[in-house]
């Protein structure tokens, strides 16, 4: 359906690592020569080229189109009320374990800005969607055991990402490096058909990252099933599932337009960000699915109301 990152600063030929904070101090026109000073001073990445500005501008469409996903749903929600038989809690709880996998894997691995300022948004989102669904489910009485269940299963959840949030070596770093501009900070190597060594802290963000990808892709399972027994969509709005294909296509080629570090080559690139890419560009293909049980499902609602018209005056006669 990605705290702001650790966004690399040379100052002095000193790398710094903010957590939450993006420092711009430095001489702007010898740490980006050529770059966009608004994307360096709003974001903290250089962009020198015309697919470091392609990535970016992708970027904010993604966000914006995840941003705005969750509010069909909220109205289709608020106004059928049935939004717990709609939706499966098993798929919000994948999501949102997702999410927040993919928030943990992208603050230690190092990835792109807009990544982690994505899926803080995703996050965030989830949470209150997870939030509608108990209220609707509590206001329709359902089984106590039930709700028992889904309740200890949030819990769970968010007790696990928060443990994952603290994890050691979280910190602010510096590492000294060359004073050349650096997006972010990863070994440089003269070879670039060469895969760059992943540091303890990017292989913990990169496990994590994994395990996010598995999330997404199981999360759209159990939803695939509910609309499967239900042979209905009715109360899922298809706008959320429409808003998260064009937002993880956009996300998917965001990140494959951005120009790989200095002394990277694109496979590597590409390696450490593999489980992103999977995560983004996987779910987009099962959501494609749920997109066609929406049709199927609502032309075989169009026939059955059109076969109740035809027979009703012939039954009235």
């Amino acid at each position: 359906m990605q705290p702001a990152t650790q966004v690399n600063m040379m100052t002095d030929g000193v790398l710094s690592r903010g957590v939450f904070g993006v420092s711009t101090s430095g001489n702007f026109s010898s740490l980006c020569p050529n770059g966009s000073q608004w994307v360096w001073e709003g974001l903290g990445e250089c962009a020198q080229d015309g697919r470091d500005m392609a990535s970016i501008y992708l970027g904010l469409l993604s966000i914006l189109c995840f941003m705005v996903s969750s509010l069909p749903q909220y109205y289709s929600s608020c106004k059928t009320g049935n939004m717990d038989s709609a939706l499966s809690i098993w798929f919000l709880l994948l999501w949102l374990g997702g999410d927040s996998c993919n928030l943990v894997g992208s603050f230690l691995a190092d990835q792109l800005p807009l990544q982690t300022y994505t899926a803080v948004y995703y996050v965030i989102a989830d949470v209150m969607m997870l939030a509608l669904y108990l209220y609707y489910m509590t206001k329709n009485r359902m089984r106590q055991s039930r709700m028992v269940l889904h309740v200890a299963g949030v819990a769970c959840v968010l007790g696990f990402t928060s443990s994952l949030v603290h994890l050691p070596g979280s910190g602010a770093q510096q590492e000294v490096i060359p004073s050349e501009f650096r997006s972010r900070a990863l070994l440089s190597t003269s070879d670039l058909s060469a895969i760059k060594a992943f540091t303890p802290k990017e292989i913990i963000g990169f496990s994590i990252g994994s395990v996010s990808s598995v999330l997404y892709l199981c999360s759209r399972l159990p939803q695939m099933y509910t609309n499967y027994k239900r042979k209905s969509t009715e109360g899922v709005s298809y706008f959320l599932f429409a808003l998260v294909i064009l937002g993880n296509t956009t996300y998917g080629l965001s990140v494959l337009l951005k120009n790989p570090d200095e002394g990277q080559g694109e496979k590597s690139y590409i390696i450490h960000h593999l489980p992103w890419l999977i995560g983004s560009l996987g779910t987009l293909s099962l959501d494609i699915i749920i997109s066609f049980q929406f049709l199927i499902y609502r032309k075989a609602k169009e026939e059955v109301g059109s076969s109740h018209g035809e027979t009703a005056p012939l039954i009235g006669s």
